[in-house]
C-alpha cells in the first residue's frame, strides 16, 4: 500500500517533467536555430573565407592585336573540371579598366567537361556568337583567350573545343575552324 506522501511526490515530479517538456517544445527550436555569439560573424561573410588560387587570365592588349597575360585570384575548384569552370567564369567576368575582354559581353558559361585525352569542351551561351564583333583578329583573340586560360593554368588540359548552346560550331565568325579542340598557341600572347 502506498502512502499519500508518495502520491504527492510522483505528482510533483510528473508536473515538473511536463513543464520541462513544454519549455523544450516551445523554446527548444529557438535554441537550436539561434547561432552562438561569434558564429554569426563566421556565417555572415562566406565569400571572405572562399579559397582562391593565383591564375593567369588573358585580355586584349593595348594595340588590339594580341593578348596580355594578367595574374589574378580565381575561386578554387575541387578537381580539374571544377577548376576549369572557375577559370572560364573568371575569364567571362567584365575586367577592371584598363583591361579589355575578348569575350563578347553577355556570354555565359553553360558547362565544361573533360575527356580522358585532356580535351576540355567549353559550352557557352549564344551571346558568344550573337554579340561577337567579327573579324579575323577578334575571332582569334576570343578563342585563344579561352584556350590560353585553360591550358596555361591546368596542365591536364591539352586542348579546348568551344560549343555554343550545347552544339559544335564550325566557326564563330567564319575565320577559325572550331570543329576540333584547339591546342595552346602562345604566339597570340604578347606579354
Amino acid at each position: 500500500m502506498r502512502k499519500p506522501r508518495d502520491f504527492f511526490l510522483y505528482a510533483g515530479l510528473g508536473t515538473l517533467l511536463g513543464v520541462a517538456l513544454l519549455v523544450l517544445f516551445f523554446l527548444g527550436p529557438r535554441w537550436l536555430t539561434t547561432p552562438a555569439p561569434g558564429a554569426a560573424a563566421a556565417t555572415a561573410s562566406p565569400a571572405a573565407d572562399t579559397r582562391k588560387i593565383h591564375a593567369r587570365l588573358f585580355y586584349v592588349n593595348a594595340e588590339g592585336t594580341g593578348l596580355t597575360s594578367v595574374e589574378q585570384e580565381v575561386v578554387f575548384g575541387e578537381g580539374t573540371v571544377q577548376q576549369a569552370k572557375r577559370l572560364v567564369e573568371a575569364q567571362l567576368a567584365t575586367p577592371a579598366p584598363p583591361l579589355a575582354s575578348a569575350i563578347p559581353q553577355g556570354t555565359k558559361l553553360r558547362t565544361v567537361f573533360l575527356t580522358s585525352k585532356g580535351e576540355a569542351y567549353v559550352d557557352l551561351s549564344s551571346e558568344l556568337r550573337a554579340n561577337h564583333p567579327g573579324g579575323t583578329t577578334n575571332e582569334i583573340l576570343t578563342v585563344y583567350t579561352l584556350v590560353s586560360a585553360l591550358t596555361s593554368n591546368l596542365p591536364a588540359v591539352t586542348g579546348v573545343q568551344i560549343l555554343v548552346d550545347g552544339k559544335e560550331v564550325d566557326t564563330l565568325g567564319g575565320h577559325l575552324d572550331l570543329r576540333r579542340p584547339i591546342e595552346q598557341d602562345l604566339r597570340w600572347v604578347t606579354q
